[in-house]
């Protein structure tokens, strides 16, 4: 991460300009999940706002194909974000310094970077020589804008100088004689009173001083202010809510994962010309012969895939990424054996062997073991403060660039996992029960709850009413999913943190998927599939729904009317069936561990 240059253009004759400073290196994931566009990170002393697409070094970025994926995100491609490279020149991913405003340990000056004069590469105060801290507090609106703290308005409300500058000096200062921000104290060399930050985090308390929100979006570059009619809120600079991504993923399936599609993306010949094709092709034959094509076949593919008169639009009335997942679905209960390299099938998916009348007996009505699967994970958009959600208003979505762009970054990864596929008779009958529907409906209420809320707050522009996916066969297969994920963590081995859900649930579909698909060391173990093995899994199985019994919280957990974030889970907590986030698609809510076991449980039988 560097922060954004100046132009290297060099004119002849001057002095060669330094490559810019660089801060320090995060994972590319990371990039996609923690810390990407308009995401604030802290290195040593410092704290810098994630740049926009617009001010990425992408000149030698890697370029990943997904056409599904890209087709539901409007895009033609992805990147994986750019890593410096100072034998090309490259400096990969820049980053702006934000806050503006600095304070100093030593002297209590508070005041913008700038004003303290530090050296070059360095943020220390020049007078005092002592490390600079940044504001701890920041301003934002729900369409994503950031700005600084109005120390200067917050001080100096009701006094003479609340409509102009009196030309003071701020001081920030912190005896720590409380927890509270009753002991961060702002000051001015002015004479007004000195004022704690105690209330600054109030609703009212901005609106009193007049404040709304200027639009600015420090992270995109010669982006000005916006005109933006949201209220701003204070947050803490540090806070996890003041950037929460919005991430879509895609597995490769067939036919785009293997054969003739495969070798098209992997050598990227998809704008290629006819003449380039046969150039291409002339000495890798080989390539060819492996799959049992020609490069008429390739040519054929290449002006199919071109062709703009090509409609895959969806009529059946299914949302795009809905009817992605349900390609899926259909992909994952279908075998589909290995019979080429890795490079030319990325997805292997074969029914587990042997005798499934016990696992049957208890409601798995089929198991997959996939042994060789491709994810694309890309970064589309990020919101700041509430958590999103599907009722959440398009323009609440913040821009990851100024302008439109083509791409959008993206991680591949590649991993194994299981398929479960549960028995849809014995569903139908358990999910018509009065008692299991009504102790789903306590979720969905509070869920559409919170969506009217939101819709209310910043309604969606086509004006459609809000929908709670919540029912009882949701909240089966997710609360499954999570307790196979817990005992696999124990009887494989693996971190919970390594190991991920993909839940189909709905419009036919009943099954779920328990899967490694990470870069490190953690997702290539090769252990995940033999939990498929089905002898194995029925005790794992069986172990998971014992452990999902008890919890050291019974019996508040197990008799809770409402828990988790926004009451949206029942018998669920930290001590039972919650996961790391990196586990859970749906930010560990809408869970019960009662579905599964006891009188209302779908494994009661």
């Amino acid at each position: 991460m560097t922060p954004p240059p100046p132009s290297r253009r060099r004119v002849v004759g001057s002095p060669p300009q330094a490559l810019p400073r660089r801060l320090g290196a995060i994972r590319r994931s990371q990039l996609i999940t923690t810390y990407g566009v308009g995401a604030l990170i802290a290195v040593d002393n410092e704290s810098f706002v994630i740049a926009g697409l617009d001010s990425w070094d992408v000149s030698e970025a890697v370029e990943i194909r997904e056409r599904r994926l890209a087709g539901v995100l409007g895009v033609d491609h992805f990147r994986l974000p750019p890593a410096p490279d100072p034998d090309r020149g490259t400096d990969g991913v820049r980053v702006r310094r934000f806050p503006d405003y600095y304070s100093c340990p030593q002297c209590k000056a508070l005041l913008p970077f700038r004003k303290f004069n530090s050296p070059v590469g360095e943020a220390t105060c020049r007078d005092c020589g002592t490390g600079l801290v940044p504001s701890r507090f920041v301003l934002a609106c729900d369409h994503g804008h950031l700005d600084d703290f109005p120390y200067w308005k917050w001080i100096h409300r009701g006094s003479e100088h609340s409509g102009g500058y009196c030309g003071g000096t701020l001081a920030l200062t912190s005896d720590g004689s409380a927890a509270s921000l009753r002991s961060v104290v702002v000051s001015c060399t002015c004479g007004v009173p000195e004022v704690s930050m105690d209330g600054a985090f109030r609703r009212q308390a901005l609106r009193d001083l007049r404040i709304r929100c200027e639009g600015r979006s420090p992270w995109l570059r010669s982006a000005g202010p916006q005109t933006c009619t949201l209220k701003t809120r204070v947050m803490q600079r540090g806070s996890s809510s003041i950037w929460h991504p919005i991430v879509y993923s895609a597995l490769t399936i067939p036919p785009w994962s293997e054969g003739l599609h495969r070798l098209v993306d992997e050598h990227d010949l998809l704008n290629a010309s006819e003449e380039t094709i046969r150039w291409y092709f002339s000495s890798r034959q080989r390539k060819l012969q492996a799959i049992d094509a020609s490069v008429e076949d390739v040519i054929d593919l290449v002006r199919h895939l071109a062709d703009p008169t090509l409609d895959e639009s969806d009529s059946t009335g299914i949302s795009a990424y809905a009817k992605l997942r349900h390609d899926e679905y259909e992909s994952l209960r279908r075998e589909n054996r290995e019979h080429s390299s890795s490079e030319l099938q990325t997805f292997v998916c074969e029914r587990a062997s042997g005798d499934l009348t016990p696992l049957k007996a208890v409601g798995v009505d089929d198991v997959m073991q996939v042994k060789r699967l491709r994810e694309v994970r890309a970064l589309a958009a990020f919101v700041r403060g509430a958590t999103p959600m599907d009722a959440d208003s398009d323009q609440r979505h913040a821009r990851l660039a100024a302008a439109d762009s083509d791409w959008l970054p993206a991680v591949e990864v590649s991993g194994e996992g299981v398929f479960l596929r549960l028995d849809q008779n014995r569903l139908r009958s358990w999910e018509s029960n009065t008692d299991v529907r009504r102790r789903s409906d306590q979720i969905r209420d509070n869920h559409l709850r919170l969506l009217n809320e939101r819709a209310a707050a910043q309604p969606r522009p086509d004006g459609q009413p809000v929908r709670s996916p919540v029912t009882p066969r949701f909240l089966l297969v997710h609360t499954l999913a999570h307790v196979l994920i817990n005992e696999w963590s124990l009887d494989a081995g693996y971190p919970a943190s390594a190991l991920r859900e993909r839940l189909y649930a709905g419009d036919g579909m009943a099954g779920l998927l328990i899967y490694t698909a990470t870069s490190d060391s953690a997702g290539s173990l090769g252990g995940v599939v033999a939990q498929g093995e089905l002898e194995r899994l029925r005790r794992s199985l069986r172990s998971s729904l014992e452990r999902a019994s008890w919890c050291s919280n019974d019996p508040l957990c197990m008799e809770s009317q409402a828990s988790g974030t926004d009451n949206l889970n029942l018998a669920a907590c930290h001590a039972c069936v919650l996961l790391p986030e990196t586990s859970c698609e749906s930010n560990n809510c809408f869970l019960d561990r009662t579905l599964l076991i006891g009188d209302l449980g779908y494994f009661a039988v």
